[in-house]
């Protein structure tokens, strides 16, 4: 138990950008050093953490805690995922208003934006791999990101609409072998 609190601590602790910054953290904890789950079993998870409702940090700790030791499991990798960030926002909210005007505090946030967006962008290229997403079947992702971002859809219709592609296109590939 000590070690599921002690590797969910030190994710959450060093992982600056949200649920998807974390998803290298947790492949190499989880995965390479810890050989807790396969890498199909956490791209899984990751699915799963994503389609349920809540913040997918918390999600994909409790299912790994979950697997692994059940609802004692669950509760403390989640403690454990949510710890550090609350200790760090609390340390940060009662300091910032001594320093929120000042020039260097502002340029190191401007400083640390492009590094969020590049820290999220690596795993969604890394689960594009294990995902097998290739020149044939690119233009999913793209047509969902494009119904989600430039048309307004919800991405729970997009989600739902893939999940019925998906069947249709199981049941038409079955059909022909």
């Amino acid at each position: 138990m000590w070690q599921l609190f002690s590797t969910f601590f030190r994710i959450g602790l060093f992982t600056i950008g949200g649920g998807y910054a974390m998803i290298p953290l947790i492949e190499a904890k989880v995965v390479d050093e810890k050989h807790w789950l396969s890498r199909e079993d956490l791209l899984d998870l990751i699915a799963v953490a994503q389609s349920c409702p809540g913040i997918f940090a918390i999600n994909i700790s409790i299912f790994i805690g979950y697997k692994l030791r059940g609802m004692r499991g669950a509760t403390l990798a989640t403690l454990a995922t949510a710890l550090p960030s609350f200790l760090i926002i609390l340390t940060i909210a009662l300091c910032f208003t001594r320093f929120r005007d000042n020039i260097y505090v502002e340029r190191a946030f401007r400083g640390i934006r492009p590094a969020v967006v590049a820290l999220i962008l690596a795993p969604v290229f890394k689960m594009g791999r294990m995902a097998k997403v290739n020149r044939h079947n690119i233009w999913i992702p793209i047509v969902a990101t494009l119904l989600i971002w430039a048309l307004g859809f919800s991405p729970i219709y997009v989600v739902l609409l893939a999940g019925i592609g998906g069947y249709v296109y199981g049941q038409v590939k079955d059909d022909k072998i």
